[in-house]
């Protein structure tokens, strides 16, 4: 009886994956991506698109799963809120 490795790619991914794959993101990041129940491989693919090689997976036949395009609307959604700064200060006019 031989023992088959299972495939790590399949599991489904847990906090510490997402830190390490996608770098630190706040804990309500994290929790949103985590309701999406991806996979390893889903935060590949993530990695993959975020850096720009997206042309990779498809010149591969590989499309980019449901999950993985979602978490990167997610984060894309992190990126694109504005920060929060001071109101300018007022003039001496009035």
């Amino acid at each position: 009886m031989s023992k088959q490795s299972p495939d790590t790619s399949a599991q489904p991914a847990a906090s510490s994956d997402v830190r390490r794959l996608l770098g630190d993101l706040d804990d309500v990041k994290i929790a949103e991506i985590l309701v999406l129940r991806p996979s390893l491989a889903d935060l590949e693919d993530v990695v993959i698109c975020m850096a720009g090689d997206h042309d990779v997976l498809a010149k591969s036949g590989h499309h980019v799963p449901v999950t993985a395009a979602r978490i990167i609307e997610l984060l894309a959604e992190e990126e694109e809120e504005p920060e929060i700064h001071s109101p300018p200060p007022k003039t001496g006019e009035g």
